[in-house]
Formats: C-alpha cells, structure tokens, sequence
C-alpha cells in the first residue's frame, strides 16, 4: 500500500511524461474566448501589450503641472491658463511661469516637466475666488520636493512587451489587466473533456423514486460536478453503471473514447461485485490500487489505452461521499491542474496551516488521517480546531457541518487538547 505522498509523487511524475510525450503542449488543441469566459482557464499563448501603459505622461497627484523653465521658490507665483482633465487633455502651449490646473490620472502637457502638489500651494484659501475661465495666479507655500509627480510613458509596461506567459492559470487580477489593456479576447487551452462513471445497483438518480429501502441516491455524481466547478473542464455525465462486468466495460469503453479523464465513484474495492479494477486491467492498466489514507484507502490510478493512441488517465475513488471527496481534493483534483497545462509555478496550491486542537483526537498510526474539523478564532485572532464526533467515512451530515479537514501524519497516534495540527480549510468557506 502506497503511502499518499508517494502517490501524489508517481501522479505527477505520469502525468509530466503525459504532458511532454503523450500529448506536448504545442500540440494541444486551443479556443478563443471572450475575456470575461476565461477565468481559471489555462493561457495557450504569451500576451503582449499592445501599448505603453501608462499611454504618455500623467499625474500622480492632483495638483498644478509647471512648464519647463518655471522658477520654482516659495511665495513665488505661477500663473494657470487652462486644466487637465482624466479624458479631456489640456490643449495648448504654455511658457515659463505658467502652469495649467491637472487632476490625478490627467495628461501631462508635452511642455511641463512637473507637478506642483495643491497642497505646497494657497489653492486651498483661494479656491472659492477662481474663475476657471480666466488665467488666476497661485502661490507657492512649500517647496516640493525631488519628486516630480509624473508616471511616466511606459514606466510599468512598454508597448509588445509579455504581459502574461504561456500556460499562465487566469484569475481575476489577470482578467483586470488585459481588461486595461483592452484585451477583448485571449487563447487559451481547451479546456479536458472528463467523464464520470457512477457504480452500484443501489443508485437511483435523483428526482427519481427510491422504490426499495436498498436503494438510495446517487450523491456522488453531484458531489463530483460541483468540486470540478472552477477547473478547466467539459464534463461528459456517464450516469449510472450497474453491477456487472459486461455494463461497466461497456460504459469505460465509451467514456474512454470520448474523454482525456475518466473519474468513477464505487466499484474499485474487493467486493463480488466491484468490477472497476478487472475492467481497467483489460483496457488499460493500474498504476496503483490503495493508498494510505484515511479515508480513501481503495484508490485507484491508472490509464486506459485499448486502441487509442493517447492513454486516458483514470481515477477511481471510493463509493462513501466523505472519502470521495478527500479523494478529489487530495489527488484528482492537483492532477487535472497539471493535466490542464498550467506551468508548475500556476498550479493551485491547497492552504494549509498550524492551529490548537481544543479535545483530544483519536488517531491510529498506519495511515494518513483527514479528520473533518471546525475551525475558528479566539478572540486573540489565534486558530483553534475541533473534531467533529463520529469520524465514521458514511457520515454525510458531518461532513456538510465540517469547515475544514484535519490533517494527521501517517505515523502520529493519539493528539491531546492543546497540541498544534494541521488544518486544511475547505475554500468555500473562505471566498
């Protein structure tokens, strides 16, 4: 049995092969889309600036902007002949000793070579005896200092030069700056086609009728969708497969040939009728079956190649919903990342961090725990956890209650009240 960070290991060294030999980045298939579509998409081609940014010379602070020549000394006076605006420039020319009124983000006229704060000058006392539509005079109170004021033409970006890198993961501050660079459009990777397989005669979808105590309904499917949400994926709903040899080959047959990732909750354990693991040994192969963890010990990764010419990659996660989901978060998940062809530097990193158990936890050295936990803040902002009763892997309603998972090495024991463990805050509690 592996243990979790040797699996995570062996995924992402496959999954590297796959990305320079399977299927290498210049031959990956890409689309356009609108900029406002692209978020967490993956980035196909470099983007440049098509402009200076910023454009020409504007102010920093509102103020008055100086003609070249100015005598600059306190008491001295400027004369002001017009004002810059954000979007209405000052058209004109000035001369040494004028000056022209200039707003923050305004353009800097081509003949001045400063700006003169409104606070280093007496505009305050006078402001309600100008008429703008006459030149006035100001009065220097304060000498400015070395600064000038001005951001300069192409101070942070110079026109063509890479604003953002290939196989860089869009979030919203990326989707800001091509916005300001009136990007309307980038080229991005297309996004994995995933298939998803759901096993068990017991399954009834929902809004269907539970017509026997037997049966209950197929949660995991849902589950799934949900947690793939915001990844760069088209995902293919298989629907429900029942428990026979025949069926199951029949449907990973079919999502093998429609898909890059075929993801199955149930049917990859020992039981007389989980099929899963013969089926995958005929169409493919497994990689590694049961993982060190708790929960999600009957973990499958392998790949599907019966006549295609780029395997399939195949997850296989157990049937209980608590470790399906820790399954998806701990392994499938990182893997479709980097299968999407984000750069190493762009794949999303789980958070993690130190906070005080407040009781005591039960944990039996052998595997990697992720005990559901409620996390909090005392009053003194310092993290505090506690367990939540019953960490049996079938209990649903705990898990909706959980905020965050507690994470236990493989060889720790028993944790007592006070002691500092790992947390993993679940991200929809924190956006």
């Amino acid at each position: 049995m592996i243990t979790m960070e040797a699996l995570v290991a062996a995924i992402s060294a496959r999954i590297d092969d796959y990305n320079q030999t399977d299927l290498p980045q210049a031959l990956r298939p890409t689309i356009r889309l609108p900029l406002l579509e692209s978020l967490n998409h993956i980035l196909a081609v470099d983007v440049a600036a098509p402009f200076d940014v910023p454009r020409q010379n504007v102010s920093a602070m509102d103020g008055y902007a100086i003609a070249k020549g100015s005598s600059i000394a306190k008491e001295g006076k400027i004369s002001i002949i017009g004002e810059s605006q954000a979007g209405r420039a000052f058209i004109g020319n000035l001369r040494a000793g004028e000056g022209v009124r200039i707003f923050t983000g305004a353009v800097v006229p081509s003949d001045c070579d400063r700006i003169l704060i409104q606070e280093n000058t007496d505009f305050a006392s006078i402001r309600h005896q100008i008429d703008k539509s006459k030149p006035y005079d100001i009065t220097i109170t304060e000498l400015p200092s070395s600064d000038d004021h001005i951001r300069r033409q192409g101070e942070e970006i110079t026109q063509g030069a890479v604003v953002l890198a290939a196989q860089k993961r869009l979030n919203p501050t990326d989707i800001s700056l091509l916005a300001n660079l009136g990007i309307a459009e980038v080229s991005v990777f297309k996004p994995l086609t995933v298939g998803l397989l759901a096993t068990g005669d017991e399954l009834v979808e929902i809004g269907g009728k539970l017509d026997s105590l037997a049966q209950i309904y197929n949660s995991n499917t849902p589950t799934l969708k949900s947690l793939l949400k915001n990844l760069p994926v088209t995902i293919n709903d298989y629907g429900i497969i029942a428990d026979n040899k025949a069926a199951t080959m029949a449907a990973v047959k079919r999502a093998m040939k429609d898909c890059e990732v075929v993801i199955s909750s149930a049917g990859v354990s020992v039981g007389d009728y989980d099929f899963l693991t013969y089926v995958i040994d005929e169409v493919g192969k497994i990689n590694h079956y049961k993982v060190a963890m708790k929960p999600g010990k009957p973990f499958v990764f392998g790949e599907l190649s019966y006549e295609l010419s780029v395997p399939v990659l195949y997850f296989g996660l157990p049937g209980n919903p608590l470790s399906a989901v820790v399954g998806m978060l701990q392994l499938v998940i990182p893997a479709l990342w980097q299968l999407s062809g984000a750069a190493k530097s762009e794949l999303p990193k789980p958070l993690m961090f130190q906070a005080t158990v407040t009781q005591d936890l039960r944990k039996a050295p052998g595997r990697k725990d992720f005990q559901r936990g409620i996390l909090s803040q005392n009053a003194q902002g310092n993290y505090e956890v506690k367990g939540c009763p019953n960490q049996q892997s079938h209990r649903i309603k705990q898990l909706s209650d959980a905020n965050c998972l507690i994470v236990l090495d493989k060889d720790a024991g028993n944790v007592q009240a006070g002691e500092s463990v790992l947390v993993q805050p679940f991200a929809w509690y924190y956006q």
